[in-house]
């Protein structure tokens, strides 16, 4: 893999990340672009405890352009893009439109290929390996500034998702902060280590999830499953059978093997709801310890957290949508209208041939 840092024409940084050692990245960005000017600023919850994150300068952000004005598309001509090179393998820039900047984090665009129709389960073995590398050297350098304490590497696809650019990305939160739901897993490994007299959760529900009937496939190193508690309608949790706190401690064997299971689980969602239907929208989101002290959780040291991935759709069936109404937004109860077990069935039924 070759790195090569530049930056575009408001000061933002823009990194490429190419397969080829000799690549050659020089491109200079023409647009006539001003300094970009963020009002982000992160706001406790005194009843909650929890962050908001208030961003009035997003109200300005891109909104479904034409595939021929997209942003994340290689410039090419009159035609400029966030990307000012020909072309590019991946390419990961910090966002023109940040919910988190300055002394209150920072956002990033990460770009997995420069085919505007392609999805990441397009991908091939090599390009999903580079974009692994790309979320791994970005959690290592975010993690070193100091405003940040935790890293969010994320996708989200599918405009039923709310995701308002259809070229192929994800983005990466960089908080200031332990995300609340990381504090919650935490205060649960917390407890039963001390109920247990030192036992690791993570590594009791994969025990647990490996004995049951949810697991959709296994490998040398990863492990796939619907979780016996899935939150949502079809919800995959894949993790790695030796237990690391992020992605820069996965090992060289797990690193070689993420490829070809993760394509095959996207594969697979889109294959849940049987030929003909639209892509299936999901999130797919890295869970990582956070870098910053972890001494209000009694106990816990970030050897502790169990690196995972989360993925899941908010289509329940064909047609059909799960929405977040009273009882999950207004009082964060989940109800789930597919069993988890019948929805790993089906995730093992739609395996490629």
């Amino acid at each position: 893999m070759k790195k090569t840092s530049t930056r575009l024409a408001d000061g933002r940084e823009l990194i490429y990340y190419d397969s080829r050692d000799d690549t050659v990245r020089d491109a200079v960005d023409r647009r006539p672009l001003d300094r970009t000017v963020t009002t982000s600023e992160v706001r406790r919850d005194p009843l909650l405890g929890d962050a908001v994150a208030i961003a009035s300068h997003r109200q300005g952000r891109i909104y479904h352009p034409p595939a021929d004005e997209c942003p994340l598309c290689p410039s090419g001509g009159d035609r400029l893009s966030e990307i000012p090179d020909s072309s590019y393998d991946v390419a990961v820039f910090e966002n023109r439109f940040p919910s988190l900047a300055g002394d209150s984090g920072r956002c990033e665009v990460v770009c997995f290929t420069s085919n505007h129709d392609a999805s990441f389960a397009d991908l091939t073995e090599e390009q999903a390996a580079l974009v692994l590398d790309a979320w791994t050297d970005r959690t290592a350098e975010l993690s070193h500034l100091p405003s940040v304490e935790q890293v969010f590497c994320f996708e989200n696809r599918g405009a039923e998702i709310g995701v308002t650019l259809g070229h192929p990305h994800g983005q990466i939160y960089a908080y200031p902060f332990t995300t609340p739901r990381t504090a919650l897993m935490l205060r649960s490994v917390a407890a039963h280590k001390e109920a247990t007299g030192g036992e690791n959760l993570f590594d009791a529900v994969l025990e647990r999830e490996l004995a049951d009937e949810r697991v959709v496939l296994e490998t040398e190193h990863w492990v796939a499953f619907v979780p016996y508690s899935a939150h949502w309608p079809y919800e995959v949790h894949l993790y790695p059978r030796h237990r690391v706190p992020d992605l820069l401690g996965l090992d060289e064997g797990a690193r070689t093997e993420f490829p070809q299971v993760y394509l095959e689980l996207l594969r697979r969602f889109d294959r849940i709801f049987g030929e003909g239907e639209p892509p299936t929208p999901y999130i797919s989101a890295w869970h990582q310890a956070p870098f910053g002290t972890l001494e209000e959780f009694d106990g816990v040291v970030r050897e502790d957290f169990a690196l995972h991935l989360e993925l899941f759709t908010i289509r329940r069936t064909s047609g059909k949508l799960k929405f977040l109404a009273g009882s999950e937004s207004g009082m964060n109860v989940f109800i789930n209208d597919v069993p988890p077990e019948t929805a790993a069935q089906r995730l093992r039924e739609v395996a490629s041939s």
